[in-house]
């Protein structure tokens, strides 16, 4: 079995690649259980989550080991921890490990961008990216892989963290401007990208003009959300899938619960975008939302791109 070093996990995950790999494999047959949820208490009263998710088809099967420590930003630590295992399907041998660190933010990042794809305006000209984690450092690079954007914006609570991001993004020759007013940042993007631990919104229907794509990858639990009802109420809804957005996140869990939004009305889920059975943006005005849980799926599209760099296949 192969235990592949972090480097070559990085080298082998580039953006453009790795949306295209995502795509392939939506478009692919594969089974997809829903993944299992454990949430656990340490001695400081916080709250942690394990998440177990496998996913396989007639060649792979793959599971990724996930633990999620929201309390991890008073450490400076990440706060979130895995690994992936890759196993030949059909032998059950064990093909590769290699952390899963990158490979979650990455493909988190990039199946986002797959969706505004599919979502955002063709035209779109500013990106707005909310968050100062792990994915939202990758989301700048995989949306400007699917849009030509003039402008990006950033906005992160913490200004030391956002004053490295900066810094980091213009040693890759990539240039945003950190932003201070949220409101007026949201208020004129075309794309917004949130990726953040908040347990209540950051992004306020209201704020969205017509044609706005909003893109909510943070939230992953039942009662937290990164935006209201009345961004719900305006949007033409999509989701990675319906059986993880609709029940794992609050964007989506909390407004079916108070009878605001009716699950029915999800216009389509990933897999059928890619499908092409469903159009995506229908009109220029349409206010869109890509609500990501996350998929195993993804983090086999992920693995094998490495996997297959690696061995050279």
């Amino acid at each position: 079995m192969l235990v592949i070093p972090d480097d070559k996990v990085i080298a082998a995950l580039n953006y453009a690649d790795l949306i295209d790999a995502l795509e392939k494999m939506f478009c692919s047959d594969y089974e997809l259980p829903v993944r299992h949820h454990h949430f656990y208490t340490i001695k400081e009263q916080q709250e942690n989550a394990l998440i177990l998710m496998p996913v396989w088809n007639k060649t792979y099967l793959g599971v990724k080991q996930v633990i999620v420590a929201p309390n991890n930003h008073t450490r400076n630590i990440p706060a979130i921890h895995a690994a992936y295992t890759l196993w030949d399907a059909v032998t059950g041998e064990q093909l590769a490990m290699m952390n899963a660190a990158q490979l979650t933010s990455r493909r988190t990042a990039c199946t986002s961008a797959l969706a505004a794809k599919y979502l955002a305006p063709a035209d779109a000209r500013r990106l707005l990216v909310v968050g100062g984690g792990k994915v939202a450092k990758h989301l700048v690079q995989a949306h400007s892989a699917v849009r030509n954007y003039e402008s990006i914006e950033v906005w992160m609570r913490n200004p030391d963290k956002l004053k490295a991001f900066i810094t980091e993004l213009e040693k890759e020759g990539i240039r945003v401007t950190a932003i201070e007013n949220l409101e007026e940042a949201a208020r004129k993007a075309d794309v917004i990208s949130t990726a953040t631990l908040s347990p209540t919104p950051v992004i306020k229907g209201e704020w969205l003009k017509p044609g706005t794509h909003l893109d909510l990858i943070g939230s992953h639990k039942p009662d937290t959300r990164e935006t209201d009802d009345t961004a719900i109420t305006r949007s033409h809804i999509f989701v990675d899938t319906r059986e993880g957005a609709l029940h794992e996140t609050g964007d989506l869990a909390i407004p079916i619960k108070t009878g605001v939004f009716d699950p029915a009305d999800v216009k389509a889920d990933i897999r059928e975008l890619c499908l092409q059975q469903h159009p995506g943006r229908t009109s220029a005005g349409e206010i869109t939302i890509f609500k990501s849980a996350g998929l195993a799926v993804e983090d086999l599209a992920a693995a094998l791109l490495v996997y297959n760099s690696y061995t050279g296949a």
